[in-house]
């Protein structure tokens, strides 16, 4: 633990992270701007080969950023084994849902299965995918603790760090300037966890329990979908009223507490949003609860995509138009 501390403060540290979407790229070009090395693995042959060339694989990603990477530093999971020279193991793949709509896990546990005869002690092993709450014990910790090289909490450190990027958007603000919440299986993983992101983020901000931070990351995208929900309901209302919703919205956020505006639209895109609140839905199944807003949200920002395109044909129904709908 205290070779991997002053690694971390002296900036000797080899960063290592699977999965090169739009949050693993994203972190792992933040790391690398802080002067560490990092090495980046992912199964998608074509995006290796792209980076190398310094062709941005994401939209937001300007092609300046990826000059200063190492390029032979870049490799697809075949060189997994690489991963043992990492000091610090990111993992950064998706978890989509099933056909079932139930959390689809198999990213992460094949990236375990992937690097376990890899670990070694002296290694700081992060969990970024969103996943639902208790995730990151029964899949990271039960899988690394029958490893017999590593003494979890001692010379083998396991967290859990929810992503906070925005993909498609650009904003004023730097990733590295977004609050980092982070936890840890132990207080040791904690400390080591909070000592290396402080090194990339500007404020981290320590939640009580694995748990609670793997459900944070959930509840703030339900948020957003049933906020989302209760406005496109309201466009519905307002439309039958002849009043329009953008006009409503402007004049209530004239008040300075107590409301937030969010934008009615075509229904949920993203990554995120259509996704991340059915993680809690199972979760609250599985415990007997309740969770009806989420539905209800749901089956709101599914229906309002079926009322715009109909609002959109009859306004072009005299026109003779062509219109592609994805």
């Amino acid at each position: 633990m205290k070779n991997l501390i002053n690694k971390i403060k002296n900036k000797r540290l080899k960063v290592g992270v699977i999965g090169l979407g739009y949050v693993g790229l994203e972190i792992l070009l933040s790391i690398n701007e802080k002067k560490f090395i990092t090495f980046g693995f992912d199964k998608d042959a074509l995006k290796i080969e792209n980076l190398k060339k310094n062709i941005p694989t994401i939209s937001t990603i300007k092609k300046k950023r990826l000059l200063n990477l190492k390029k032979n530093f870049f490799y697809n999971l075949k060189n997994i084994s690489n991963i043992n020279n990492c000091d610090v193991i990111l993992i950064c793949v998706p978890t989509p849902l099933n056909k079932n709509l139930k959390p689809d896990m198999s990213y992460v546990k094949n990236s375990i299965k992937s690097i376990y005869n890899h670990i070694r002690p002296g290694q700081l092993l992060i969990l970024e995918s969103t996943v639902y709450p208790g995730a990151t014990r029964e899949i990271l910790y039960n899988t690394i603790k029958k490893n017999k090289n590593v003494q979890i909490g001692k010379n083998f450190f396991i967290c859990f760090s929810p992503e906070r990027v925005s993909p498609g958007k650009d904003y004023s603000i730097s990733y590295s300037e977004i609050t980092k919440v982070v936890s840890g299986y132990s207080k040791n993983c904690v400390k080591v966890l909070s000592l290396f992101y402080k090194k990339i983020f500007k404020k981290i901000y320590v939640a009580s329990s694995l748990e609670s931070a793997e459900f944070t990351k959930l509840f703030e995208n339900c948020y957003r979908s049933v906020n989302i929900g209760l406005v496109n309901q309201m466009k519905v209302i307002c439309d039958k009223l002849g009043l329009k919703i953008f006009d409503v919205i402007k004049t209530a956020s004239t008040k300075p507490f107590g409301f937030r505006p969010f934008a009615p639209g075509p229904g949920v895109g993203g990554h995120c949003i259509p996704i991340d609140p059915l993680f809690i839905s199972w979760v609250a199944n599985q415990k007997k609860v309740s969770s009806n807003f989420i539905k209800i949200s749901r089956d709101v920002n599914l229906d309002i995509t079926n009322w715009v395109v109909k609002k959109i044909t009859k306004k072009l129904k005299k026109r003779q138009s062509k219109i592609l709908i994805i």
